[in-house]
């Protein structure tokens, strides 16, 4: 019998699995009295074929690849954390009447509101929600907001079977974005009810925005735009071969102010990739304005950026000229003060663990 325990569940193991298109990374942490220790932080390829437009076709490999990781950190694990990319998930903050004993508000949320904001039939989707809060509506009712987030139960299913396959069961399968955000929660809380961060998640071959307020994620859109593009575009550029590794993309530093249309003096190659990098601004605008036309009352405080691409040398400045907003690159090593191998993850490369690292948070909570 496959099991499906929660998205907000609690796991005390402290092993996290992030499955990615570029990499399969693992991390177990370890609670102390002072914060947190790194006992292990794997990462291993994966080969081209075993994600197609986001998704795990080749199960076995994947499994093989979990297996390997598990081998390289020497550790012995049953139970893991793990998580969904966001565009195979729905998150919506509705509202319900506060005076809900459990079981109404349970019957409720999953059986009648779930139903009027997933874009499938219900039964097709696994869900979970969590209370946020209570507030006072315009009718002078008292309301709990809900967190409701879904995912279809192919996708649900398919992770099962893939850790299964492994030998592992998963406790808690999650949502990126959630992961993201426990990583830097601290960072999160100087901002307050009336502002947004939005977060910026380049990974290999798409990035994923995320709105939080209060450290809650409101709106979420995934765009298929990611370093892979990026760095096709510049291997052509300089006429190399097309390669999954990213080492070419991480030495080269971004220029604040290219011009539209311009030619990079220093560097010629760069105006194709800048092109890219061009358009994941426009969706990036595109995404913020209707985040604030729907929410008159809020402003953005910040963009953060994470996932592969987020510790792009100078990609910061960049957006912070491009978009007149205040952007900042995440490190998750720094803002856990975690210590790690500098020589196996460069300051470039850091900003792809916060993911991995928030789920192996899992123990702390």
């Amino acid at each position: 019998m496959k099991l499906f325990n929660s998205l907000f569940g609690k796991f005390h193991k402290g092993v996290g699995i992030e499955l990615s298109p570029q990499r399969v990374n693992l991390v177990q942490l370890r609670k102390l009295r002072q914060g947190l220790k790194v006992e292990t932080l794997t990462s291993v390829s994966v080969p081209e074929g075993v994600f197609v437009n986001g998704q795990i076709i080749d199960s076995p490999t994947m499994a093989q690849l979990i297996q390997q990781a598990l081998a390289e950190s020497q550790i012995q694990a049953s139970h893991v954390a793990t998580a969904v990319p966001g565009r195979e998930s729905i998150i919506r903050i509705i509202s319900v009447p506060a005076e809900l004993d459990d079981k109404e508000l349970r019957e409720i949320v999953l059986n009648h509101e779930a139903g009027l904001h997933l874009p499938y039939p219900r039964e097709e989707a696994d869900l979970d929600y969590q209370k946020l809060g209570c507030f006072i509506d315009e009718d002078g009712i008292e309301k709990v907001q809900i967190l409701l987030v879904a995912t279809r139960k192919e996708i649900t299913d398919t992770y099962i079977d893939i850790f299964e396959q492994a030998g592992l069961q998963i406790d808690v399968l999650e949502i990126n974005s959630f992961a993201l955000i426990r990583t830097i929660r601290e960072r999160l809380r100087q901002f307050g009810p009336q502002e947004a961060a939005v977060l910026v998640d380049i990974e290999f071959d798409s990035t994923e925005i995320a709105i939080a307020v209060n450290g809650v994620p409101q709106f979420s859109r995934t765009v298929p735009i990611g370093t892979y593009q990026m760095q096709t575009a510049l291997s052509k550029a300089m006429n190399l071969p097309v390669s999954r590794d990213l080492e070419l993309l991480y030495e080269m530093s971004i220029p604040p102010t290219f011009i539209d249309g311009g030619v990079d003096e220093i560097n010629p190659d760069m105006t194709v990739m800048m092109e890219v990098l061009g358009e994941l601004t426009e969706e990036l605008h595109r995404s913020i304005d209707f985040y604030l036309n729907q929410n008159e009352n809020l402003e953005v405080a910040q963009i953060m950026l994470a996932g592969l691409g987020g510790g792009l040398r100078q990609l910061d400045e960049f957006f912070t000229q491009r978009l007149n907003l205040p952007t900042s690159q995440i490190d998750p090593v720094a803002a856990l003060s975690l210590q790690i191998d500098e020589e196996k993850y460069s300051l470039v490369e850091r900003s792809g663990l916060a993911i991995v690292l928030g789920l192996g948070m899992r123990e702390a909570e």
